[in-house]
């Protein structure tokens, strides 16, 4: 009798296959990839201009699954988006290839850098929304009413009469009136004096070129912040 004639039957070739080490690794990797692709993904905060609702080094995770549908970002969602050309040039354009590298891992992870140019704010105002700043008490208007805006940290100094939207020189406060156009978003930053935001190019301006405004688009939006994740002592939802 042979010596092998007891021994089990080999198993079949895709047993073998989905059964290995390597196949278990690499099935994690495409699941967490498909995650952080269509679910949610990590984001790590990279200025002071959210303070204080986010600071320097926080990491956030973003649902990415917020604005599928018809749904669309409203007024005081806290967003990530990829930011075009107007927000000026792309962090990768004078970065050294360790940087680039650093960057493209901390945009999987969350860990670091995040992507080429993508940004951190908050929602104000939609499409066909009117925005226009400020009233008698420095209050910023939308479609006419005054907004109510807790989070705001640091604003531009507003005094009426001595500093504000009729002085010369008048409050860096005050904006010209606009619509804001179909498919976009006016965001601004929590830390309203100190965030190079949509509005930023237009404020102090006398009599502003329309084309000052920068816009957070529908088809860049990466998904709404929802929780800070790290660190641990400053863990909360957004």
């Amino acid at each position: 009798m042979s010596e092998h004639a007891g021994d089990a039957p080999l198993p079949p070739l895709w047993r073998r296959i989905t059964g290995s080490t390597w196949f278990h690794l690499i099935a994690a990797f495409v699941v967490v990839g498909a995650l952080l692709s269509f679910v949610a993904k990590p984001y790590w905060v990279p200025s002071g201009s959210m303070e204080q609702t986010l600071q320097v080094g926080d990491r956030v995770l973003v649902n990415r699954l917020a604005y599928i549908g018809d749904a669309h970002p409203g007024d005081g969602d806290v967003i990530v988006f990829d930011a075009d050309e107007t927000w000026g040039p792309h962090a990768s354009d004078d970065e050294n290839p360790l940087k680039t590298v650093l960057r493209r891992l901390g945009e999987v992870s969350g860990f670091g850098p995040s992507g080429e140019h993508t940004l951190i704010k908050r929602v104000i105002a939609g499409p066909g929304q009117t925005v226009s700043c400020c009233d008698a008490e420095g209050r910023m208007l939308v479609d006419g009413e005054p907004v109510d805006e807790p989070y705001v940290f640091a604003d531009f100094p507003f005094e009426p009469g001595a500093l504000d939207c009729e002085t010369t020189p008048s409050s860096m406060r005050c904006l010209p009136e606009v619509t804001v156009p179909e498919g976009a978003y006016l965001v601004l930053g929590d830390h309203r004096a100190n965030s190079a935001d949509g509005a930023y190019p237009c404020r102090g301006r006398v009599d502003p070129d329309p084309g000052c405004w920068r816009w957070a688009h529908d088809d860049d939006v990466v998904g709404r912040a929802v929780v800070i994740l790290f660190p641990f002592d400053r863990w909360s939802g957004l």
